[in-house]
């Protein structure tokens, strides 16, 4: 497929670094609220107060790159004007922002005691707030016109869960004593083969699609994250409840795996619009298959109605 003088049909993203990272510290924030809030209620006080402050850590270091890639703080905080239900960017800008200020009650209660009753529902109420917060920069990355991630909409959330998941659990694992840390690493080993199994899937049904994630620096740091994942996984498994030393370094290989996955799947997006038979290929089988109206249906019709009519050129 080529296209008018071999330009690109749509343009590249405008998205910078800040962006896949974005994909990674809320999802991290997300995931760990929820884990802290299970925690709490296993009396496990000491992975409780740890995943808190990852939490809010996460959440406070998000605003940061989105406000770093778009410019201005003044576009996120207009963001929070108004809630437009249809679009992803608008309803996340207030989980984002419901999240932080619920684990930073739940934090500021748990260090100086303050506000034990407004704690109590901050807490709830991050942790529903942490599973939006994980999936909805899916939502917002295939709610757009590029190839690889519009066609991967319905897999791509469960895909960012289990990203979320996994990098809460590996960094649970990191700041807690294994003695204490046993959820962690159950949510962290749960976490990875769900990981790597829905990006496969991912990849099944994107078909030919799903060639960027097979070819230059998305290939590279989809390789990276199965790498770093199974290296992981494995150390975790085997070192991960009796030494420090090898629980740090399995959930610093597993945070590393999460975040390559989240740029794997920001670069396959960029080389997608990239290449005009990413955008030009599914349109033209989805009109020949009569899944949508165009011209190649058009013509097929009349071309059926008569055998000996032909082509409309040929008619004409």
């Amino acid at each position: 497929m080529t296209s008018y003088h071999g330009q690109p049909v749509i343009k590249e993203p405008i998205w910078t670094w800040e962006i896949p990272c974005y994909f990674f510290t809320g999802g991290l924030a997300g995931a760990s609220s929820a884990l802290a809030h299970f925690a709490e209620l296993q009396d496990n006080t000491e992975l409780a107060r740890r995943a808190w402050i990852v939490a809010l850590a996460s959440n406070a270091t998000s605003p940061v790159l989105l406000t770093s890639d778009l410019g201005r703080p003044a576009r996120f905080l207009n963001m929070l004007r108004m809630i437009k239900v249809t679009s992803p960017m608008s309803l996340g800008s207030w989980v984002l922002a419901a999240n932080g200020v619920s684990a930073g009650i739940r934090v500021a209660n748990m260090w100086a005691g303050v506000l034990p009753r407004t704690a109590r529902v901050a807490r709830t109420a991050a942790a529903y707030a942490g599973l939006p917060l994980a999936t909805y920069t899916a939502a917002l990355v295939s709610n757009t016109a590029i190839p690889v991630w519009h066609a991967a909409r319905r897999e791509l959330p469960f895909v960012f869960a289990a990203g979320a998941g996994l990098s809460a659990g590996a960094v649970g694992v990191i700041v807690t004593p294994p003695e204490h840390a046993k959820p962690a690493r159950r949510l962290a080993l749960a976490s990875a083969p769900l990981e790597l199994g829905l990006m496969k899937l991912m990849e099944h049904r994107l078909g030919e699609l799903a060639e960027p994630y097979k070819q230059g620096t998305a290939a590279s740091l989809a390789r990276l994250s199965r790498a770093c994942i199974l290296g992981g996984s494995a150390l975790l498994a085997r070192r991960g409840g009796s030494s420090r030393g090898g629980a740090v370094a399995a959930g610093v290989l597993m945070s590393a795996g999460a975040l390559a996955a989240r740029w794997s799947v920001f670069k396959a997006g960029f080389q997608s619009a990239a290449d005009p038979k990413y955008v030009v290929g599914p349109q033209r089988s989805a009109i020949e298959q009569g899944r949508r109206r165009g011209g190649a249906r058009r013509q097929s019709r009349v071309a059926g109605a008569d055998p000996s009519i032909g082509s409309p050129a040929t008619t004409v």
